[in-house]
C-alpha cells in the first residue's frame, strides 16, 4: 500500500488471485500533533496494522508481528484505536484486549485490559480511554486509565452503546444508547451527564430520541463545548447542534452525511476550531466532500472520488479515507489553505485505468417506487451478437450499500463476458430515511421486487440477457437471494454466501445486536408467524428449480453455519444442483486471501457450468 500508480502491466484477465490482492482496504483513521494514523487491512495474511505518517517523512508501519488492530464489539466492531499523547491504544483482534504501544521507538504494546472482554469505540482524553465495554452481551461505557489501566464504569443500564466523547474540560459526557428491539439505525437516544464539584457524575438526561423515532448518530464537542450530533429527524442523516433544550438544524445539503451504523467510529461530520465544518454525504449513492467555511461558503474538495469515510483535521490539513471508480481506496491530505490533495496511501487497482468498467447510475420503476443501481457492461459489448449474462449482486445488511468505487470483484466478472448490477434496493443506506425504512416489514418482498425488476429494466433495454441472468449476496444479501430462487422465476441460479435460509431460526440464535432485528424487518415471530413461513426459502425449497452454490464459514456467529447446510439438504434431497464449501477458518465474511479467492473462482466456475460454458 504506497503512493505509487498503478502496474500498467496487467494481464488480459485478473485472476481471482489478483482480484483479491486488490482488495486491501483502508478501514480507519485518525490525527494527532504526531501525525495522521491509519488501518491498512491485508487479505494476503487476514491482518489489519495501524500505519502512520508526518509531513516530511514516509509512511510507516506501527503494528508489530502477532498483532491485527481489530474489535468485535457488536461483532462488527469499529474505533479499535485511538491516539494519546505519546502512544496508540487499540484492541487486539486475537484476545480482544486493550494494548497501549509507544508512537516512537520500537518498544513492544503492553496490555491494559485484561481477556474476555471487547472494547470498542476508542477516545482518549486527559489520561482516559473511553470505551464501549461489551462483556458477554452486556454493554457499557467504561473509562481506561492509560497509566495503570484502572477501569471505571461511566453509564450502563441501556441495551446498546455508542460514540462516548467528553467535552474538552472533561466535565460533561455525551453518548448514543438504544434498547431492544431498536437498531441503531432506526431509533436511537442522545444522552448526556455532567460531573458535580466532587467529580462524580450525576444522573444523565436525554437530549433527543424520547419524544419521536430519531436515528441520531456521532455526537461531538467543538473546542468551545457545542455539542453536535447527525439526526435524520428531516428525513437524512444531517448536522444537528443543541441549542438550549433542543436540536437545531445547521445548513446542509438534503442528502445522507453517514451510513447505517452498522460499526463503531464513524465520522462523517466534524466542527472545526475556526467555526467552519468539514462533512461528507452523498448524492443519490455519490460521494461528496465539502468543507463548509465559518462565513457559509461551501467548498466542494476532491471531486475525482466518490466515497469518503473517517474524516480528520490538524492545523494544515484535512484527512479522510477515499475510494474513486478507479481506485480502490486512499488515504487524502488535503491542505486547509488551497485544498491540494496530496495522497499518502493508495490500493493499486492492478490494471490499467482503461480497462476498468466504469459504473452507470441507474434508476427504475420498482412497483410504485424508485429503486438504484449501478450498472457495469462487459468490454466491447457493442460488438457483440447477443446481450450478455448478468450477474446481480445483492450487499449485506440488509440496511447497508453498495457503492460506486473500484470493487476488484466487478472486472473479474466484466472481464469473463458477465454484465454485473450493483443493486442498492430499498432499504440501503444513503438515499434517506424514507428510503431506508421501506423495508420495514416487507425483508423478502420489496428487495426481492427490486432485484427482479432491475433484470426487466435492462432487459428492456436489450442491455443484458434475461434468460441467462444470476443473483447472488452475502449474508442477509444471501437470503434476498434464496428468496429470488425460491418465490420468482427470473434467475438462471444463483451463490449464497453465509445467507439466511432461515429467518425465524436466525433471530433465535443470532448475536444480540441483531437479535431483534427480525422483528423490524419481518414482524414479530409469534403474532406474524405466517408472514415468516411465507418468507422462509427453506421452508419452500421445493419451489427451487435452478442450481444453487453455498459458501459458509465455520466459525459465523452471525448466520450460523447449520442455516447454510440446511439449506444444502433440503435442495439436495429434492434433486437441485448445488455446490457447498466451507472455511473452517472464516467468520462472517471471508478474510483470508486463499478462501477469498476460491470462492470468487468456484462461483464463476458454477454459472459457467450451468450456462454450458467452460471458465475463461
Amino acid at each position: 500500500m504506497t503512493g505509487t500508480p498503478a502496474n500498467s502491466a496487467s494481464p488480459e484477465r485478473v485472476s481471482a488471485e489478483q482480484a483479491v490482492a486488490a482488495g486491501k482496504d483502508f478501514g480507519e483513521l485518525a490525527a494527532s500533533a504526531r501525525g495522521v494514523f491509519w488501518t491498512a487491512y491485508d487479505p494476503a495474511d487476514a491482518a489489519t496494522r495501524l500505519w502512520q505518517w508526518r509531513s516530511g517523512s514516509a509512511a510507516r508501519c506501527l503494528t508489530p508481528d502477532g498483532f491485527s488492530v481489530r474489535g468485535r464489539v457488536y461483532e462488527y466492531g469499529g474505533g479499535s484505536f485511538c491516539l494519546a499523547e505519546d502512544a496508540v491504544v487499540f484492541a487486539n483482534e486475537k484476545d480482544q484486549r486493550l494494548y497501549r504501544q509507544p508512537v516512537e521507538g520500537e518498544a513492544a504494546p503492553v496490555a491494559l485490559t485484561q481477556a474476555g472482554l471487547r472494547y470498542g469505540d476508542l477516545r482518549y482524553r486527559d489520561g482516559l480511554v473511553l470505551a464501549v465495554e461489551e462483556d458477554s452481551g452486556t454493554h457499557r461505557i467504561v473509562s481506561i486509565a492509560l497509566a495503570d489501566g484502572a477501569r471505571t464504569v461511566l453509564v450502563e443500564g441501556a441495551d446498546f452503546y455508542a460514540s462516548p466523547c467528553l467535552r474538552a474540560d472533561g466535565a460533561r459526557l455525551a453518548w448514543i444508547e438504544w434498547q431492544r428491539p431498536h437498531q441503531p439505525w432506526t431509533a436511537t437516544r442522545l444522552r448526556s451527564s455532567e460531573r458535580d464539584a466532587s467529580g462524580a457524575w450525576l444522573p444523565a438526561h436525554t437530549l433527543a430520541g424520547d419524544d419521536i423515532e430519531d436515528a441520531l448518530q456521532q455526537p461531538q464537542f467543538d473546542a468551545h463545548g457545542t455539542l453536535y450530533c447527525l439526526s435524520d429527524r428531516g428525513g437524512f442523516w444531517q448536522p444537528w447542534r443543541e441549542q438550549g433544550d433542543a436540536l437545531q438544524a445547521l445548513p446542509a445539503a438534503s442528502a445522507d452525511h453517514a451510513a447505517a451504523p452498522w460499526q463503531l467510529g464513524a465520522r462523517n461530520w466534524i466542527a472545526l476550531d475556526d467555526g467552519s465544518s468539514l462533512a461528507t454525504w452523498t448524492d443519490e449513492g455519490w460521494g461528496v466532500l465539502g468543507h463548509r467555511a465559518a462565513d457559509g461558503a461551501l467548498h466542494t474538495l476532491a471531486p475525482e472520488y466518490s466515497r469518503f469515510r473517517n474524516l480528520a483535521a490538524d492545523d494544515e490539513h484535512f484527512y479522510c479515507l477515499a475510494a474513486s471508480p478507479t481506485c480502490p481506496a486512499a488515504v487524502l491530505a488535503i491542505r486547509r489553505d488551497d485544498y491540494r490533495i496530496e495522497v499518502l496511501a493508495d490500493v493499486s487497482p492492478m490494471m490499467p485505468v482503461e480497462r476498468i468498467p466504469v459504473p452507470e447510475r441507474l434508476r427504475f420503476a420498482s412497483g410504485d417506487a424508485e429503486s438504484h443501481a449501478y450498472f457495469y457492461a462487459p468490454p466491447s459489448i457493442e460488438s457483440r451478437q447477443a446481450p450478455p449474462p448478468v450477474v446481480v449482486f445483492i450487499h449485506g445488511g440488509p440496511t447497508s450499500a453498495c457503492y460506486p468505487v473500484f470493487d476488484p470483484r466487478i472486472p473479474y466478472w466484466t472481464q469473463r463476458g458477465f454484465a454485473v448490477v450493483n443493486l442498492n434496493y430499498r432499504g440501503s443506506t444513503g438515499y434517506g430515511r424514507a428510503y431506508r425504512q421501506a423495508l420495514h416489514e416487507s425483508w423478502g418482498v420489496v428487495d426481492v421486487d427490486d432485484a427482479c425488476n432491475v433484470v426487466a429494466h435492462l432487459a428492456a433495454q436489450q442491455r443484458i440477457d434475461p434468460a441467462r441472468a444470476f443473483i447472488r449476496g452475502s449474508s442477509a444479501g444471501g437470503y434476498t437471494t434464496l428468496c429470488a430462487l425460491a418465490f420468482r422465476d427470473v434467475f438462471r441460479g444463483g451463490a449464497s454466501l453465509y445467507g439466511v435460509s432461515d429467518p425465524l431460526t436466525l433471530g433465535q440464535h443470532t448475536h444480540k445486536f441483531e437479535a431483534d432485528y427480525l422483528d423490524w424487518l419481518i414482524g414479530d415471530a409469534v403474532a406474524d408467524a405466517e408472514r415468516y413461513r411465507a418468507r422462509t426459502p427453506l421452508l419452500h425449497a421445493d419451489q427451487i428449480r435452478v442450481p444453487v452454490a453455498f459458501f459458509q464459514g465455520e466459525l459465523d456467529a452471525v448466520v450460523t453455519p447449520d442455516q447454510t447446510r440446511s439449506m444444502v439438504s433440503a435442495l439436495q434431497a429434492n434433486g437441485i444442483a448445488t455446490e457447498a464449501h466451507y472455511y473452517a477458518d472464516e467468520r462472517h465474511g471471508f478474510r483470508k486471501a486463499v478462501n477469498q479467492a476460491h470462492a470468487l473462482q468456484a462461483e464463476y466456475a458454477f454459472y459457467c457450468g450451468v450456462l454450458g460454458q467452460t471458465p475463461l
